[in-house]
């Protein structure tokens, strides 16, 4: 229960932050996403590119823990995915906040979960972000983004929700790897303590989940 209210206290938290004391909004604000989400890149800092389309990793991450954790669940693990990929964190506390500890999987493995089960899917988005990491890196203005990290609501928030959805991962960790059969602490350590890297190398290496259904059916005579 102090878990859970814990979660709710911190999506409290973060939404009062980003509304009360995070910097003003600038004008150019929905400009600035437009062009963002349409690759109108010209002018806008690297690192800002960068970030934006790694908040767009960030929900495949979750989803492909989150849809398999929520076989268990009574609450749909999928408007809180959908949301996410919008909102991020603001969508996934609350589940978080509402689930509860589920150390199995039941049923069958559909296309879907097959798909957000694979390594492919891991090693996929691990190359996107090693290259809009390397490009934000490389390319990019830290004075800049300091400066706008400052000034504008939207890079601000977002920033914090990179940082919110690195925190949370781990309260998913150790029930998926239960899920698995996985008993490996240091993995578990290194993946909570890399932020994104961490969450991304779990997703490569994680021993794929038993299909129930084909493990009933090869057993049966």
């Amino acid at each position: 229960m102090s878990k859970k209210l814990g979660f709710w206290l911190i999506w409290i938290g973060l939404i009062s932050y980003g509304f009360l004391f995070a910097p003003p909004d600038r004008p150019e604000t929905l400009e600035l996403i437009k062009n963002l989400s349409l690759g109108k890149w010209e002018g806008i800092d690297p690192l800002i590119i960068a970030l934006f389309n790694i908040m767009g990793i960030w929900p495949m991450v979750y989803a492909s823990v989150l849809f398999i954790d929520g076989r268990g669940q009574k609450i749909p693990a999928w408007a809180f995915v959908t949301a996410s990929f919008a909102v991020g964190a603001f969508a996934i506390l609350p589940y978080l906040a509402l689930r509860q500890s589920h150390q199995e999987f039941t049923g069958s493995k559909t296309s879907f979960i097959k798909l957000l089960d694979s390594r492919w899917l891991g090693f996929a988005l691990s190359l996107g972000t090693l290259v809009l990491l390397g490009f934000g890196l490389t390319q990019g203005d830290w004075g800049d983004f300091i400066t706008q990290w400052q000034t504008s609501k939207f890079i601000h928030v977002m920033s914090l929700d990179f940082c919110m959805l690195s925190l949370l991962f781990p309260t998913l960790l150790g029930d998926d790897m239960a899920r698995r059969g996985m008993k490996n602490e240091l993995l578990f350590w290194i993946v909570a303590f890399l932020p994104l890297i961490g969450p991304l190398l779990y997703l490569c290496l994680r021993t794929p989940l038993l299909d129930n259904e084909e493990e009933l059916s090869t057993a049966l005579p």
